[in-house]
């Protein structure tokens, strides 16, 4: 059997050196200790599979049930497109 992904609408960032980008739901994930900035631009995050890391240029995604996982930028651009 085959099966296509249901289109969903997802917040995501882009971790870049650049703090001032970040949304405020990465601000509330920091101040509820979901997740941690570990230094040269790193970020550890909770996920419900254990903690992951996002490298800078990774983008951390919001899901639909508020939960955060980091994606690989070329994953991210062959799965997400812009939502109008």
């Amino acid at each position: 059997m085959k099966f296509r992904k249901k289109p969903v609408v997802i917040e995501a960032w882009q971790n870049t050196d650049n703090p001032r980008s970040m949304p405020l739901w990465i601000n509330d994930a920091w101040r509820n200790a979901n997740v941690r900035f570990v230094g040269d631009g790193a970020i550890d995050i909770h996920t419900l599979e254990g903690v992951m890391r996002a490298e800078l240029g990774d983008w951390i995604i919001r899901g639909v049930k508020g939960e955060l996982y980091p994606c690989k930028p070329d994953i991210f651009e062959a799965t997400y497109e812009v939502a109008e």
